[in-house]
């Protein structure tokens, strides 16, 4: 009775008499209640405030990580993008030259020739003016490097036939003419800086082979527009001071349109040199572009004694 009595104090809202199991129930639900809605200890929330800011810290060092990390990988990946490519195909055309030129009704008969002729006036006419000057500014305007080795004969393919006029007075040539039966070293010019260019490119294989019966070196002085064209032609006297006598006949000026033959050739910029080494009949074996690199001077002096050996 006196349990009950305790009871009937405790839940004096209630008026109930409940039984003891109950009562322990009740009790043991009561306290978890409030061991469960007690504050932390200090010492437990101290410390977990103390490790809050060595999260932070490690936190800040693996996002720094993968800030070094996604830099080194932008990097790589611009640097890969910014490496110039070995010479990636064989340059030249598909037809063997010939000093014949083709009719107008050859060319507009064959469906194949118009197309092609059709794509490359479309690519000519969508480039900006400066586009060839601006693209100087990357590379100094090189856009491949030159192989290391010849390209393969039965890969290689043909130097276009391209015609001028000579230093000697009056005369006119072909480069299938000149080529043909020769190694040939042939050089565009068409600036002061393409000028230095081939210069720096040859001059370690002119000087070696010059005097070998079966090499030769062919200038194109090659001046698209029609009033640098005119001006080169007055100034030809000066060219000739510049040029020795026995290399007159294979300095060329020519006006020639290279609008159809200008990717076949890689000519992609009209700023800077190129060369070509042409074989005895007359398909280009080699060639580079723009500042040469030392092992590419070294690849044309090699690859030229390679097939002087071969032509004797």
């Amino acid at each position: 009775m006196h349990s009950s009595r305790f009871l009937l104090q405790w839940f004096p809202h209630r008026s109930l008499l409940v039984s003891r199991p109950a009562y322990n129930a009740f009790i043991t639900s009561h306290r978890r209640c409030i061991t469960q809605n007690a504050p932390r200890r200090k010492g437990a929330s101290s410390s977990a405030q103390a490790d809050e800011p060595s999260r932070a810290r490690k936190k800040g060092n693996a996002e720094d990580v993968v800030d070094k990390s996604s830099d080194q990988v932008i990097k790589a990946m611009e640097e890969e993008q910014d490496r110039l490519p070995f010479l990636q195909r064989p340059l030249g055309v598909r037809e063997p030259p010939t000093t014949e030129p083709k009719s107008w009704k050859d060319e507009m008969l064959n469906q194949e020739t118009r197309m092609d002729h059709r794509r490359k006036l479309v690519k000519e006419a969508t480039k900006g003016y400066f586009t060839d000057l601006n693209a100087t500014r990357r590379h100094g305007g090189k856009t491949w490097i030159a192989p290391r080795v010849l390209i393969r004969e039965d890969k290689s393919l043909y130097f276009p036939d391209i015609a001028g006029s000579t230093l000697e007075e009056g005369v006119k040539a072909h480069t299938t003419t000149l080529c043909l039966g020769k190694v040939s070293v042939v050089s565009f010019l068409s600036s002061k800086i393409s000028e230095i260019q081939n210069k720096l490119f040859i001059e370690p294989t002119q000087t070696e082979y010059s005097s070998h019966p079966s090499f030769q070196h062919i200038q194109i002085n090659l001046q698209e527009n029609i009033l640098k064209s005119l001006l080169v032609s007055l100034f030809t006297s000066s060219i000739r001071k510049t040029i020795p006598k026995e290399q007159w006949g294979h300095y060329l000026v020519s006006n020639q349109s290279m609008d159809y033959i200008r990717d076949d050739l890689g000519i992609t910029n009209r700023h800077v040199g190129y060369v070509f080494l042409v074989d005895q009949r007359c398909r280009i074996r080699w060639a580079g572009c723009a500042d040469p690199m030392p092992e590419e001077v070294e690849a044309l002096r090699a690859c030229t004694g390679v097939l002087l050996k071969r032509a004797s």
